[in-house]
């Protein structure tokens, strides 16, 4: 059954952190924030101009930035970082396992930028290893939203959460489909299209290109089920494993390595639980380059057509 997705405006998932940020600060005290030195990337002028003395400009200094916000949360407060994904994790790794991951802190780690669609600032920048080094840190929650409206959610939904949390979004702007009264729950996959033939398990931009994906597969006689998978840790197994015990083939869509990503973890589960014929779309084990967002999802494989393309292959092997 194809639902009709209303695309209420493209946006950047980053101005969805932004606003959810500044409605973290008018209602919750505790809320800090912390950057280094990329307020306007990160969309957190809102917040500085209205809680100055909540702010703490770090400076290009990550590793410290996330030392100090392990430390805000001995106090008692609710720290969000900002910075590029790629400084958010690759750069500070040892910080973030030592001082928050290994003490269970309550810090939450905004990762902005992230993927391929960075797009021209090219590989140095484009991380796609990011939600793999996170997830498999003992205690992180890892969360990839889809679009604005769920990354506002997903913002306000992880000041109630106690514990450290990635929270991944990014620069390009993207169709904003889901509803602004939607309640974010981590760990609760969302089920956007109901289908027999074959289950589309997609995260972050890629959740709109499954739709579009399965609207081009339904005039094809394929009948595809789409699911946002949001948060990839913890992974809601029960979801998963009940549409593919029905259609009994899957396909993953992510913008990341197929190392250690979305389809890794997937893999996993079913390799314990329901060994059934998959197929990823994803980086395969290379580095971007710049490039525009859509030329980048074209060359790399992360288009509507490779997801369409994944799907006709992984039927036929049912």
């Amino acid at each position: 059954m194809i639902h009709n997705f209303t695309n209420a405006g493209d946006n950047d998932t980053r101005s969805g952190f932004g606003v959810g940020l500044l409605e973290l600060g008018r209602t919750n005290p505790n809320v800090v924030a912390l950057c280094a030195d990329l307020v306007g990337s990160l969309k957190m002028d809102a917040f500085i101009k209205e809680f100055p003395e909540r702010f703490f400009q770090i400076g290009i200094a990550e590793a410290n930035m996330m030392g100090i916000a392990a430390g805000m949360t001995i106090g008692g407060k609710i720290p969000f970082t900002g910075t590029f994904a790629n400084f958010s994790t690759g750069r500070v790794y040892d910080q973030i396992r030592q001082s928050i991951a290994y003490s269970d802190k309550n810090v939450k780690i905004c990762a902005s930028h992230a993927g391929i669609t960075l797009g021209e600032d090219g590989a140095t920048h484009q991380i796609m290893e990011d939600i793999g080094l996170m997830k498999m840190l003992p205690n992180m929650v890892v969360i990839n939203p889809c679009d604005y409206n769920q990354t506002k959610a997903a913002t306000l939904a992880i000041a109630d959460y106690v514990g450290p949390v990635y929270l991944r979004f990014g620069r390009p702007k993207v169709a904003n489909f889901t509803s602004a009264t939607d309640k974010f729950e981590i760990g609760k996959a969302l089920h956007l299209i109901t289908g027999t033939d074959v289950t589309i398990l997609a995260t972050g931009h890629l959740v709109w290109s499954a739709i579009q994906a399965a609207e081009q597969l339904a005039t094809l006689g394929i009948s595809a089920e789409v699911i946002n998978i949001h948060t990839i840790k913890p992974l809601d197994n029960a979801a998963i494993l009940a549409s593919v015990t029905k259609t009994k083939c899957v396909v993953t869509a992510e913008e990341h390595q197929y190392n250690g990503g979305l389809g890794d973890a997937v893999a996993q589960l079913l390799a314990r639980h329901l060994p059934t014929p998959m197929e990823y779309v994803g980086m395969n084990d290379s580095f971007g380059e710049s490039g525009t967002p859509d030329e980048l999802l074209v060359k790399y494989g992360m288009d509507v057509p490779h997801i369409v393309a994944a799907v006709k292959k992984v039927v036929v092997r049912k």
